[in-house]
């Protein structure tokens, strides 16, 4: 079995499986809130864990507020930075192609607090055009409550310039969201360096349990909580923490840090694999093949036949793509996404998406080559009827 959906959910990492098995077997369960002398154990294991976040995501560990993932973290910072905007500051800016999240928070706040949304323009590879944005930060000086583009894109594999957005961003004194959860743990970022304002990352996209992630906040106290509760996270989320959730997202982020250098393999493996089937089937399209992308992504198009054959094709060989982002997988129309980059229906509907980790390399892609090449064999015999 190949499963190439690791920008939808990884499975739970070699190492942190390790981890669980030890650590179920142990004695240590406890409220990690309670004063007891476990539930201070289990505090303190708490704190360690958001001390390896911090040193992995280069960031203080006070800048780290752990919850249940990029969802809650992107609402949760949309949320805070809106809700208590200067009354002037009524203007979005963001981009076409966030995940699903961004739109749906900022309908809720255009419709119902008056805010307006500025779309910066995007090129054909669905980068943001950085001289685009420049321009609006400063026809809108002094009215802008947030930026957010993203870091890199779920469907694309596509990286944003968005340490150039925050240089601008900083310039102008404005915050800047950038939604990193498919960049941590799948490639090179460090907090501080980046210059962003708020980060948000979901354990279950680099192998960690479901369930578990974080915000990282330049300024912490800026985050409002939206989970009433306690004393929890610094009260800036309630709720009792999912403590070994937690622990795996350290365990995961450390075993990201010390194979990062595979990175630079997988990407070489998947240019190998995208420029043999574009050799085979002259028709193939790599969506974003001229931008710098994510290493082991793929959005590739044969136009005029349907992605979910070719997914079905493939997962007949037990091999696992999807044909979009995993929470639209279902749909069968062209993503909005790609409708933004200006790709037709012909091709926008063919896409399938492999998406691989630093674990894979050259084995994996020779298979993919073969058993793609042989679905598009397949299905274009039976379309050409």
């Amino acid at each position: 079995m190949i499963y190439a959906d690791y920008n939808g959910s990884a499975p739970l990492l070699p190492a942190v499986k390790e981890y669980l098995k030890v650590r179920l077997e142990s004695e240590l369960f406890a409220n990690p809130n309670a004063i007891h002398s476990l539930g201070q154990r289990v505090s303190k294991g708490i704190e360690k864990c958001r001390s390896i976040v911090a040193d992995v995501m280069g960031c203080y560990p006070d800048q780290v507020i752990f919850n249940s993932g990029a969802s809650e973290g992107l609402s949760n910072i949309i949320t805070s930075v809106l809700e208590f905007a200067d009354v002037h500051k009524k203007i979005i800016i963001t981009s076409p192609t966030e995940h699903v999240v961004l739109p749906a928070a900022f309908k809720f706040f255009t419709e119902r607090r008056g805010f307006e949304i500025k779309l910066v323009p995007i090129d054909s590879e669905g980068r943001v055009k950085v001289s685009d944005l420049e321009k609006l930060l400063k026809e809108n000086a002094g009215k802008i409550a947030l930026v957010s583009i993203m870091a890199a894109n779920n469907e694309t594999g596509v990286i944003q310039p968005y340490q150039e957005i925050a240089k601008l961003c900083t310039r102008e004194k404005v915050d800047y969201l950038c939604d990193t959860t498919q960049l941590i743990g799948k490639g090179e970022f460090h907090f501080e360096k980046s210059g962003v304002d708020y980060a948000v990352c979901s354990g279950h996209k680099l192998g960690a349990l479901t369930g578990s992630g974080f915000i990282i906040a330049k300024e912490p106290r800026k985050i409002h909580s939206m989970v009433y509760g306690s004393s929890q996270e610094a009260g800036l989320r309630g709720g009792t923490q999912n403590y070994i959730g937690v622990e795996t997202l350290a365990v995961a982020l450390k075993d990201f840090q010390s194979h990062q250098t595979k990175l630079s393999e997988l990407k070489v493996a998947r240019l190998a694999f995208e420029e043999k089937i574009k050799t085979q089937f002259p028709q193939v399209q790599v969506i974003g093949d001229q931008a710098d992308r994510l290493a082991g992504t793929s959005l590739i198009g044969y136009p005029g036949l349907h992605g979910q054959a070719v997914q079905i094709e493939l997962e007949s060989h037990d091999i696992f793509v999807t044909t979009s982002a995993a929470c639209a997988d279902n749909q069968p129309e062209t993503s909005a996404v790609l409708r933004a980059m200006g790709i037709d229906d012909q091709l926008g509907r063919s896409v399938i998406r492999v998406s691989l980790s630093y674990s894979h390399g050259g084995k994996e892609y020779t298979t993919l080559a073969s058993a793609l090449a042989a679905a598009y064999n397949k299905l274009t015999k039976i379309h050409s009827f």
